[in-house]
């Protein structure tokens, strides 16, 4: 069997590199002297950049495509083995990994891994650390699952020891790394066309923070539910983060580090005290929108205290981290309408985005949203409705199938009538063209316009912007 060595270059081909995990990799084995090379379904800025940079991508994906001489293919979540290049791999003896045990391997190769985990947050307090580390001069090696401005993308080539990168759940990808630092930010119903339920997913949360050594750190929402029972008999020393709701003090919270005299500015940004074990150490401001992230900046400082970063360095990192791209994205303005574009895809991550703009100068705040698969939208539909009515004005797009097929039981018409049925101003179209219209003709100045999910709805607003 095939055993990846990154101080043995070898010749991989990536089946699906154009996502974003599988692109970051390629660039990273590239740089450590293997021949990789791969194929996508179709073009894009990704394919565009690892062409540019010598990493030979075929558009479409045929048997033919797979070189002569291989060692090895790494395939994503996506393909299947049906896909022409997966069957001729098994035909010719060449080994297949999937993308999540080609990251383990990668995290293994690090003396210090540092794996960010949870339901919402994952790039976002990657990201946070990222800056944390490079602002004290670390220098790590990211691998993240959205891009930043300030590593040029999605992966970023270091010469440290360090590894950050965000440890997915979906179909337990997590359960192949080999972290020596754990972040668990939340656990949340979702993937629910994998895991059977919220004490599924728990579980596998459970075995992911059981991954870690007897000298790692498990660093760990404290609002978590249950929170004694999921910690129960962990052998690694655990760090709790949280805030101080309404009516409480740092002496009245359990948590390590913990916010207070949390305050928003005019465009959403949060301001806190913060407290660590019971004593005030500084007040930090925020670039990002919502009181969320005040959370993931917790974890984010909990990390870098732990690795070395003075409280100097993380409160000037995490005053020039304005975001990464989909996170809250400030697109641009069209006739005093200012377009936002959120990553948002989950009911919980709505409910934040949404929140966050009510901080943020708008007349009407109007929220097109286009669901990310049938069974999310299905299982969740009552939570999609609930959060959605937030924003003033509603519109909906056709769902976003991705891997999966419509069943016809659920659509984002539904939803709309549902979103009606309370009171809502809701619309839904079965193009983004008809969408992109009805803004054009509706939208006044001072609204903010936010395009919302885990598809190609961004397009809506740049379209918005352009016409």
């Amino acid at each position: 069997m095939f055993e990846l060595d990154l101080n043995k270059p070898a010749s991989i081909y990536f089946i699906g590199i154009g996502g974003i995990s599988m692109s970051g990799l390629a660039e990273l084995l590239k740089t450590r002297g293997f021949t990789v090379s791969g194929s996508d379904r179709s073009a894009s800025d990704i394919t565009d950049h690892l062409n540019a940079i010598g990493i030979p991508v075929a558009i479409g994906q045929r048997a033919e495509n797979i070189p002569d001489v291989i060692d090895c293919a790494v395939y994503t979540a996506a393909v299947h083995a049906d896909n022409p290049e997966y069957i001729a791999c098994t035909k010719r003896g060449i080994p297949l990994i999937d993308r999540a045990e080609l990251l383990g391997r990668v995290s293994l190769s690090y003396p210090v891994s540092i794996g960010v985990s949870g339901t919402h947050g994952k790039t976002t307090t990657t990201s946070m650390i990222a800056m944390m580390l490079l602002q004290a001069g670390m220098d790590p090696t990211v691998s993240l699952g959205g891009k930043l401005d300030a590593i040029g993308g999605n992966i970023r080539i270091g010469n440290s020891d360090r590894f950050l990168f965000e440890a997915c759940e979906y179909t337990n990808s997590f359960l192949k790394f080999f972290p020596t630092d754990i972040c668990i930010l939340n656990i949340d119903e979702d993937h629910l066309d994998f895991f059977k339920d919220i004490n599924d997913i728990r579980h596998s949360f459970r075995l992911f923070a059981e991954r870690l050594p007897e000298n790692g750190r498990l660093i760990i929402n404290g609002e978590l539910p249950d929170l004694e029972a999921f910690l129960s008999g962990l052998r690694s020393e655990i760090v709790t983060y949280g805030l101080c709701r309404d009516g409480q003090t740092p002496a009245d919270v359990p948590y390590t580090y913990t916010a207070t005299n949390i305050t928003i500015d005019g465009l959403g940004h949060p301001s806190y005290d913060l407290y660590i074990r019971g004593e005030f150490k500084d007040r930090f401001t925020l670039s990002v929108p919502g009181v969320h992230n005040v959370s993931n900046s917790l974890a984010a400082i909990a990390e870098c205290v732990f690795r070395g970063v003075s409280l100097e360095d993380m409160k000037k990192a995490l005053l020039t981290f304005t975001g990464t791209a989909r996170r809250f994205e400030i697109k641009g303005t069209r006739e005093g309408v200012t377009v936002v574009d959120d990553y948002a895809h989950h009911p919980t991550e709505i409910r934040a985005t949404l929140t966050a703009a009510q901080s943020y100068p708008h007349k009407s705040v109007w929220c097109v949203f286009q669901p990310h698969t049938y069974t999310r939208a299905k299982l969740l539909r009552k939570e999609f409705v609930r959060e959605l009515a937030i924003a003033d004005k509603i519109v909906m797009a056709d769902i976003y199938a991705a891997r999966e097929i419509d069943d016809g039981t659920i659509s984002s018409a539904d939803l709309r009538d549902d979103l009606i049925a309370m009171g809502k101003e809701a619309y839904y179209f079965p193009s983004f063209d008809e969408i992109t219209r009805f803004l054009l003709k509706n939208c006044v100045n001072g609204d903010l316009l936010i395009t919302m999910g885990a598809g190609d709805i961004v397009t809506v607003g740049e379209s918005y912007l352009k016409l």
